[in-house]
């Protein structure tokens, strides 16, 4: 009786997996969050809130416009995206700039966190992480939202205003990538539908000339409550900002006979497109065939569609690890490539999609591997132990993700509610999608998965694209051409994949490793730093912000200045290149293979003054980047085959960067902002020519050979009894010296006085490219560091004012101000924009006379607050993340400087006058180096 018993138990547990998955009933629905609360106000308005504490006392505010530029009249092209900017210009309840002037003064950045966007068929506008500590913020945002939903007052001076700015992002957006993509790809992928005539940015004589009244049309028809939904997620009341939606958000007018909200459909088509789009500035070339799909309607958006999209997931996982494979072979078939099933740009629609980078004039080449790949799996399918790992892979996600569901943030939720809300995309819970993937995923089989690819890899609905540079040296692949490859690949003779076995143990060595001899506390961090046996110090905090994560960091002095010239190249690349070289006794391949389910990596750096090591792991799998480290330093592995063909393919990829103007600035800029020195490093085809494998080898061996000259860091969710002995174990098994380095001042400097380059380019738009940099020796203080943050933060304030929307000059104007200890204490700041050519010289008077009046005057006391603000709102969020620990203890080795205490940083902060930042400001800029740089077209 016992022994029928037994058996029946046995019996019953090796069924567990399909008797979970035959009792879920696929065509039921999907059930949403339920921390989620939603409805639907009578005015047809949906509204969702959700409570949420990360960030701990912030909230996120969104309005969903189901409305972009597909809804379009000819004569309103490029105004949905026109109107998303003038809702920042002035409404009813905030005229003018009074959302971006009311909110900075409570922290809340332009940009960073009041935004908006534009697509073929969505608006979105959002206040993200808005302090809802302070008193009426909840009920300021809410009018916000109400006021973007039906009250935006669209005055002719705000729109004239803004036409220049939209000129100038028209200007910026519009690369070679952008003008491939939507003047020649789109419209024959799209063909015969309002997609194909759309590009959201819009057409410039549009912008320029539209009458008031059109874009007024435009707000009046779309912007309107049956096709509006509110979001509100953070650390709020749901109940009290349920009571505050209704209220405010039902006395808005439900528009009476509304234009109906139409879709356009892309017409199927039998036969297969072509299209060649070319551009001069153009740096890649590429072939792709694309398939486009029906996507799923949000009605059929069930369990199933779930489990579908696992398994699509699935399926994208494994041919791209086939295709990475062939990436790492010496002299690979084409640069880049991938196949994968995914969303395309109207909403409506997936796309199944074949694509490779490829080398100048080997399209052909390209294409017959890539294709190649997903016509093999199209045969043979996938086989077992391929789906395993990639099951391993997406389980070990999702349990991530569940088990740091209190570390996803208000943005986040906003996004999948925003999703829920256009497509019907299931907003689920974190608890439910890891119990549903646990369900499901066994049931999941590699015939299913094969069949599923198969049916995906369809002849009909597709289109061929070739894109790349003009040339006469460059022959793209004809139509006939790209037809005759498929057709041969379609009949050659091809084999199953092959799924070589893995080795079973990382480290086959018995490590002896080396004990604890010092511990000295460091209660200012709450942590403890440790040295070694072998001289290795170890640093460790405990830290749970963040549940299932933990960082290692390292890093030891000397880096690429202890090279001379000839030897720059190879140490340029090593860290570029060493991880596909493998590790230990196994290549690449096998490695990533052995590592499929496992959350852990350790890679290296080499920086000038300084070598490194960074990793990450769950605290599952710890132990497993603790030996990823141990190999970094004892068994590195250097793979010639490896070696060559990432070479190759970097050869391949700056084949054509040449023509790329921005890859022609960035270079410039390189060797103007250190003086020519022979010891920049500009990457190109030159350069690659004298990267050397054996010097590889030797810079290597020479930086991550002794443990003693390095400090190691790690934060995160693991005991001290977990750590302790994986440390000894494994950071105590590394070699080590007495030996300590140091860095060389190779006294590269930038040009003294004032330096003036004005440069002409070949560009197909007209446009300037402005450049000013100030550079300066510095002392290096928390104080110092702390103002030049401030400096940085106001004049990206002064600047959208004056140069963006006062001058309409510019899409933007970037400002980054940077400190640096080491060769030398030194600061930089550059500033850089982009503009109408016959425009430049006028703006950068405004760059300087703005500098010379906050080192004469000072800064407002307004934009000092404002940004006083910002940066203590966002430090507040920044220490509720692991990622700010170990920075703060990296910081703290390396420059002695304690960034985490108040004194060093908020109090400083809220101690600062206008005074303070007018005589730092004037220490910085009065004697600076001065870089005065514009690159504009030629014969302008």
């Amino acid at each position: 009786m016992r022994t029928i018993k037994f058996l029946f138990i046995l019996l019953a547990a090796s069924l567990v997996s399909f008797a979970t998955y035959a009792q879920v009933d696929l065509s039921k629905p999907v059930p949403n969050d339920p921390e989620i609360k939603t409805g639907k106000l009578d005015n047809g308005l949906t509204w969702f809130i959700r409570k949420n504490k990360e960030p701990v006392k912030r909230a996120s505010f969104y309005i969903i416009q189901n409305v972009g530029a597909i809804l379009e009249n000819d004569d309103q092209n490029g105004l949905a995206h026109f109107l998303e900017h003038m809702a920042l210009n002035g409404t009813e309840h905030f005229p003018g700039k009074g959302i971006i002037n009311g909110l900075e003064k409570h922290g809340v950045g332009f940009g960073s966190n009041i935004n908006a966007y534009t697509t073929y068929d969505e608006t979105v506008y959002y206040l993200s992480n808005v302090p809802v500590d302070k008193p009426d913020l909840i009920d300021t945002c809410l009018l916000i939202l109400n006021d973007w939903s039906d009250y935006i007052s669209l005055t002719d001076k705000e729109i004239d205003l803004e036409r220049g700015v939209i000129g100038e992002e028209w200007r910026t957006y519009k690369d070679a990538s952008s003008r491939m993509l939507f003047d020649k790809v789109i419209p024959v992928v799209l063909k015969d539908s309002k997609y194909a005539k759309r590009d959201i940015i819009g057409n410039p004589d549009v912008i320029k000339n539209f009458s008031y009244n059109t874009l007024r049309n435009f707000y009046h028809d779309w912007y309107r409550t049956d096709l509006q939904a509110i979001a509100v997620v953070g650390d709020i009341n749901v109940d009290e900002v349920e009571g505050k939606i209704k209220t405010l958000f039902s006395r808005i007018p439900a528009v009476q006979n509304p234009p109906p909200r139409f879709f356009e459909e892309v017409p199927y088509h039998k036969e297969t497109y072509f299209v060649l789009a070319t551009d001069k500035e153009a740096s890649q070339t590429s072939v792709s065939v694309l398939a486009l799909h029906k996507a799923v309607p949000r009605e059929n958006r069930n369990l199933k569609y779930l489990r579908d999209s696992y398994m699509i997931s699935l399926m994208n996982s494994m041919i791209n690890t086939r295709i990475n494979e062939l990436l790492q072979k010496a002299n690979p078939p084409f640069v880049i490539g991938y196949v994968s099933m995914d969303s395309y740009f109207p909403r409506n629609n997936d796309a199944f999609s074949i694509t490779a980078t490829a080398r100048q004039n080997e399209e052909a080449l390209a294409l017959e591997a890539v294709y190649t790949e997903a016509e093999r799996t199209r045969k043979f399918g996938f086989n077992k132990g391929e789906l395993d790992r990639a099951k391993a892979r997406m389980l070990s996600n999702f349990e991530n993700t569940y088990k740091q569901k209190d570390k996803i943030d208000n943005d986040t939720y906003a996004q999948w509610i925003q999703d829920y809300f256009l497509t019907g995309e299931p907003a689920t819970s974190a608890d439910f999608d890891f119990e549903f993937l646990k369900q499901v995923i066994d049931g999941i089989s590699a015939e299913e998965t094969s069949a599923k690819f198969k049916e995906l890899m369809i002849d009909e609905n597709k289109t061929i694209i070739v894109q790349g540079p003009e040339g006469s040296d460059i022959k793209h692949l004809s139509e006939q051409e790209a037809l005759e490859i498929i057709t041969k690949v379609k009949n050659s003779q091809l084999t199953p994949y092959e799924d070589n076995a893995t080795g079973k143990s990382l480290i086959k060595e018995e490590l002896t490793g080396s004990e604890i001899i010092k511990t000295v506390p460091l209660p200012e961090f709450e942590a403890v730093e440790w040295t070694l046996g072998n001289n290795a110090k170890v640093v460790y905090k405990k830290a749970d912000y963040e549940k299932d994560n933990i960082i290692l960091l390292g890093y030891s002095p000397g880096g690429s200045s202890l090279y001379d010239v000839d030897m720059l190249p190879s140490a340029t690349m090593l860290p570029m290149v060493i991880g596909t070289y493998g590790l230990g006794d196994y290549d690449n391949i096998t490695l990533q293979k052995m590592l499929a389910g496992k959350k852990a990596n350790a890679g290296l750096t080499l920086g000038e003054v300084t070598e490194g090591v960074s990793g990450s792991s769950t605290p599952k799998d710890f132990e497993t980047m603790m030996q990823l480290l141990w190999l970094r330093f004892e068994k590195p592995r250097f793979d010639k085959e490896a070696h060559t063909a990432i070479m190759s393919r970097y050869a391949a990829f700056l084949a054509n960067m040449a023509k790329d103007p921005s890859k022609m600035m960035q270079d410039s800029l390189s060797l103007f902002l250190t003086n020519y020195s022979p010891r920049t490093m500009v990457l190109n085809n030159e350069m690659l020519n004298n990267v050397d494998f054996e010097k590889i080898k030797k810079i290597y061996s020479e930086r991550f050979s002794n443990a003693a000259d390095f400090n190691f860091f790690i934060v995160g969710n693991v005991d001290d009894d977990t750590v302790k002995p994986m440390v000894e174990k494994y950071i105590g098994s590394i070699s080590s010296n007495h030996n300590k380095e140091a860095w060389i001042d190779r006294k590269v400097r930038p040009p003294q006085g004032k330096f003036f380059r004005d440069i002409q380019i070949s560009l197909t738009v007209p446009k300037a490219t402005v450049f000013v940099s100030h550079s300066n020796n510095y002392k290096y203080t928390s104080y110092n560091n702390v103002c030049l943050k401030v400096i940085q933060g106001i004049l990206d304030l002064l600047y959208t004012e004056k140069v963006r929307e006062e001058k309409g000059g510019t899409y933007g104007v970037s400002v980054n101000i940077s400190p640096q200890l080491n060769p030398y204490p030194s600061a930089t700041g550059l500033i850089m924009f982009d503009c109408d050519p016959a425009r430049a010289k006028d703006l950068k008077m405004i760059i300087y006379e703005e500098i010379d009046k906050m080192v004469k005057e000072g800064p407002s006391k307004i934009n000092l607050d404002k940004t006083v603000s910002n940066l203590l709102k966002n430090r507040e969020e920044a220490k509720l993340h692991n990622n700010y620990w170990s920075s703060a203890l990296y910081s703290f080795y390396y420059t002695g400087i304690n960034v985490n205490d108040p004194k060093n940083y908020e109090d400083i902060l809220k101690k600062l006058t206008v005074k303070d930042i007018r005589k730092v400001a004037k220490m910085f800029f009065s004697n600076a180096d001065v870089a005065d740089i514009v690159f504009r077209p030629k014969n302008e």
